[in-house]
């Protein structure tokens, strides 16, 4: 484990805005092994859940609603769908911040989950609304469980920033 670092927002905002956007596009490339191709999970799931649990910031929400404009544009998706949806399980693990301080690592992984869900849900609703038509629940699953997984990327941002911020020392 590493000593306290800075809160600089190029280093806590941007290179995981950065990895989230290369990340985005490698699992987008048409690769198929075996007849199946690489899942598409949300990474800006990541720095959504792990943004809240570190500290509040009016920074963040703005890096949100940017990741979910590129994912809108990248994926061919309504304007406002992914940058709303995130911004929904932002605000909702912030709601819960103080009851995340101090849990344990599956403890936060069960809360990751159900913010991607929260998420998953707002984008389906959304989705619906849009298109007057119900989207499919086995892709919409599928999302969320390779979104699901990716809860040990967030977990090694928060433990990287989580003690940087000296008021809460």
């Amino acid at each position: 484990m590493t000593g306290a670092r800075p809160l600089n927002p190029g280093r806590w905002l941007g290179v995981p805005m950065l990895f989230v956007i290369l990340a985005t596009i490698l699992f987008a490339a048409p690769i198929r092994m075996w007849g199946l191709q690489l899942p598409e999970p949300v990474f800006a799931m990541v720095p959504a859940f792990a943004w809240a649990v570190i500290r509040p910031s009016i920074l963040a929400p703005f890096a949100l609603l940017l990741l979910g404009l590129f994912l809108d544009t990248f994926w061919g998706g309504p304007t406002g769908l992914w940058g709303l949806s995130l911004l929904v399980a932002y605000a909702s693990v912030l709601a819960a911040r103080n009851m995340l301080t101090g849990q344990s690592r599956p403890m936060l992984w069960a809360w990751y989950a159900g913010a991607s869900a929260l998420s998953m849900t707002a984008g389906f609703l959304f989705t619906m609304m849009d298109s007057l038509a119900m989207p499919s629940l086995v892709a919409v699953f599928w999302q969320f469980l390779a979104t699901a997984l990716l809860f040990p990327f967030a977990h090694r941002l928060i433990d990287r920033f989580e003690d940087a911020d000296v008021r809460f020392r």
